[in-house]
């Protein structure tokens, strides 16, 4: 009777393959977050963001997003950095002007806000 099952040496093989890449991943993203410099982001912050959205993350420009209220970062940071790269209506695209590192650092330091 043949199977069509990959023997168990062979299974064991690729599951640990995909932990190191679900690993590697993880780390990679995770790693932003974890490795922030704060300082840097306050400061990228009060160049290009204060002047709509508050020196304290409460907005000055109607519509812009609150800082202060947990909600408006929820998403995880990867996330909230390409909306940031992206532009949304009155908020100019970063994308170009600021490397991610910066936009990492930025997020990181508008989680302290709340």
């Amino acid at each position: 009777m043949r199977t069509n099952r990959r023997p168990r040496s062979t299974r064991i093989g690729v599951c640990a393959v995909r932990l190191m890449i679900a690993a590697t991943c993880t780390q990679s993203v995770m790693g932003s977050a974890l490795s922030a410099d704060i300082e840097h982001g306050r400061q990228i912050y009060a160049t290009y963001c204060a002047n709509c959205h508050g020196v304290r993350g409460v907005p000055v420009m109607p519509g812009a997003p609150d800082f202060t209220r947990p909600e408006t970062l929820l998403q995880p940071d990867p996330v909230l950095v390409n909306k940031v790269k992206a532009g949304k209506n009155a908020m100019p695209a970063f994308q170009g002007l600021l490397r991610d590192r910066d936009l990492f650092d930025v997020v990181a330091y508008l989680r302290l806000l709340r």
